[in-house]
């Protein structure tokens, strides 16, 4: 199956597929989308963190519309730092991505009145295979020692980041597991499978690109609440 972006990933996981309503909190789903567009553009080569800032070392697009986009402002303008960049692109980005996933069968809108005035949407999955190996290939990264692609890695990353762990839905003896397994993912170790980035099969670049990501998605929620 062709991948999606990670952005879209972000949110078939935050859905739930039968009532298509969003669950957890809507400004970290809304922080980490935008960190995904970034993170794609990082995977591709396109943008590096450099002296604080976020830059573009090609303007070569990619071929997802939104992260094109993203790709020519940022060539073109003043450089921005990642928490910068996240804030400024997360506004209007869920709208964008549900609209592409509409059009292209993976949800549906459901359009229902309210009151007789107030109209609330519902996005409940129509395709599923794409949540499907999006689940499968974080569970095996999560519930294994095995080291994870660059790509499951920054997706695993982002979702500690955004406090999504609930999204996940694994069994309760799987969860423990999981926790540990993302918090190693997350400080660096997922990356590298305990060794030295250098060695990993995600390129330093990206995972400056993440790491920095994260840290501006941590410092913008706040500190989370006590259990």
């Amino acid at each position: 199956m062709t991948s999606i972006p990670l952005a879209e990933e972000m949110l078939l996981l935050a859905y739930d597929d039968q009532t298509g309503k969003a669950t957890g909190s809507r400004i970290g789903l809304d922080l980490g989308m935008a960190a995904a567009v970034l993170v794609d553009l990082a995977l591709a080569g396109r943008i590096a963190y450099v002296d604080g800032f976020l830059t573009v070392n090609d303007p070569t697009p990619i071929g997802e519309p939104i992260a094109d986009a993203v790709l020519a402002r940022a060539a073109e303008g003043e450089p921005h730092t990642p928490a910068q960049w996240v804030q400024r692109l997360r506004h209007r980005l869920r709208t964008r991505i549900l609209e592409d996933l509409i059009e292209r069968g993976v949800v549906r809108d459901v359009d229902e009145t309210q009151m007789g005035v107030i109209h609330v949407h519902r996005y409940p999955t129509t395709d599923p295979q794409y949540e499907a190996e999006i689940r499968s290939r974080l569970a095996q990264a999560l519930t294994s020692a095995e080291i994870p692609d660059e790509r499951t890695a920054a997706l695993a990353t982002l979702l500690t980041a955004t406090r999504m762990e609930p999204a996940l839905r694994l069994p309760p003896d799987e969860t423990a597991r999981a926790h540990q397994r993302l918090e190693e993912i997350a400080s660096g170790a997922g990356f590298s499978g305990g060794g030295s980035l250098e060695d990993s099969i995600v390129r330093p670049s990206v995972a400056l690109v993440v790491a920095t990501l994260g840290r501006a998605i941590s410092a913008a929620l706040g500190a989370p609440k006590p259990a």
